[in-house]
């Protein structure tokens, strides 16, 4: 919440600043610098002096009234040819001096007014110009106020962004809580804000998201789970029928087509059994937490391999410990990681695991050819099988690292593919300690 506010106030801040900045260019570019009319209300008493006590002299005793002034006042006043004190002018403040017009000079606090336009004050005035310097000019005082004006906005908006942030932060919050609750599998999570909320429209629509998704998915579980308790009658009866069959005809020609038959009902059978284990994990009703030790079940889930013999154990009790989750569900993706490796390997499978830092990586690795990188997310897509698998002799339905990868979800990990250093794939599943 802190970041957001104090970004949201420093866009605020650097807003009304800039918009200062743009007024004061504006006024400077229309009516003239406002500075200068500080220091004019600053130096009023000065001018005053001059317009209304050395001006308002006789003839020839303009000079006499100055000279009074420069020895009881602390400004400084000298006479300069005009000609000089253009010079050290711009264009447009030469033109305003020659018109006779005070021109300010607010960083030197003096200010410059010809003495007489048609030399009436005494001889050569005309070619003259007064100088005032050491006026009672203090723009850092004028500074300090308008400081202190934006310090009074800066703190008068802060109350209203931080509750606005503040409200905004926490509905913010929940929209994570949610979102994050939904992708764990939580399809009835739901924001449930009040209209009154600043992302009440966001919110909402998020909701209805989530109800049409929450529909779409009950009613994929459901057929699933409906064909495939409805498929088992068939098969059971096709099943029966083939054992009938063989017992009638008693005619060993016709033995070699049953065995197929019945090959092709048992690879439905399995292949029915495993759209409805994807169906459970789906669900997230197939978890049973509870604490575990992991490496005498990696051990056991090895042993209990075709090819265990094959397999290369990389394990240490004292490191792994406990492991809190669904030991059924977690070696399930074990095991469909070793069979996977089994059936491409050349002869070489290694498991091995271990704690890193936060986390417990195990890995399962092989010596066969390997997944292209362009192919290793696509291979835990369900159904999903490489060119050089898609022979049905290499058996499989494409659905093995489909469920390891939502087994492992279910505990809060990841599974990933990389180069293994045997020359195949490498399978970590990394799950958090």
């Amino acid at each position: 919440m802190n970041h957001l506010f104090f970004r949201f106030f420093v866009l605020v801040m650097l807003a009304i600043t800039a918009a200062t900045f743009a007024i004061y260019f504006a006024i400077s570019r229309l009516y003239g610098d406002p500075l200068e009319d500080i220091a004019r209300r600053q130096a009023a008493a000065e001018v005053f002096l001059l317009e209304h006590y050395i001006d308002q002299a006789p003839a020839d005793e303009w000079l006499v009234r100055l000279n009074k002034v420069r020895e009881v006042s602390t400004v400084r006043y000298e006479l300069l040819p005009l000609d000089d004190a253009s010079a050290a002018l711009s264009s447009a403040e030469a033109a305003l001096l020659q018109r006779g017009g005070m021109v300010f000079r607010v960083a030197d606090k003096a200010f410059l007014r010809r003495v007489d336009l048609a030399g009436a004050r005494y001889i050569g005035s005309e070619a003259d110009v007064l100088r005032a310097e050491g006026l009672p000019i203090n723009i850092a005082q004028a500074l300090q106020q308008e400081a202190l004006r934006y310090a009074i906005v800066a703190l008068a908006l802060l109350v209203p962004i931080a509750l606005w942030s503040r409200a905004h932060w926490r509905g913010m919050q929940a929209l994570a809580r949610v979102a994050d609750d939904f992708g764990a599998g939580q399809l009835s999570a739901r924001a449930r804000m009040p209209a009154s909320a600043s992302i009440y429209p966001l919110a909402e629509r998020m909701d209805l998201m989530a109800d049409r998704i929450e529909q779409l998915m009950e009613a994929q579980r459901a057929l699933l789970h409906s064909v495939s308790h409805e498929v088992r009658t068939p098969i059971a009866r096709l099943e029966f029928g083939l054992e009938l069959l063989r017992a009638a005809a008693d005619d060993p020609a016709l033995e070699p087509r049953i065995a197929a038959m019945e090959l092709d009902l048992r690879e439905l059978n399995a292949l029915i059994g495993e759209l409805l284990g994807m169906a459970r994990l789906d669900s997230g009703q197939a978890m049973q937490r509870q604490p575990f030790e992991l490496a005498p079940a990696l051990r056991s889930c090895v042993a209990a391999q075709p090819d265990s013999a094959r397999i290369a154990l990389r394990i240490s009790d004292d490191s792994l410990g406990q492991l809190d989750g669904d030991s059924r569900l977690l070696l399930r993706a074990v095991a469909n990681l070793l069979a996977n490796a089994a059936k491409y390997g050349a002869g070489q499978v290694r498991l091995s695991a271990a704690r890193e830092g936060g986390a417990i990586v195990i890995a399962v690795e092989d010596d066969g050819p390997g997944i292209p990188v362009a192919e290793r997310e696509r291979v835990f897509e369900p159904f999903y099988r490489l060119d050089r698998s898609r022979d049905r002799a290499s058996g499989g339905f494409g659905l093995g690292l489909a469920i390891a990868r939502k087994a492992v979800a279910l505990h809060g990990g990841a599974v990933r593919v990389e180069d293994s250093e045997l020359g195949g794939a490498r399978f970590l599943i990394c799950l958090p300690a």
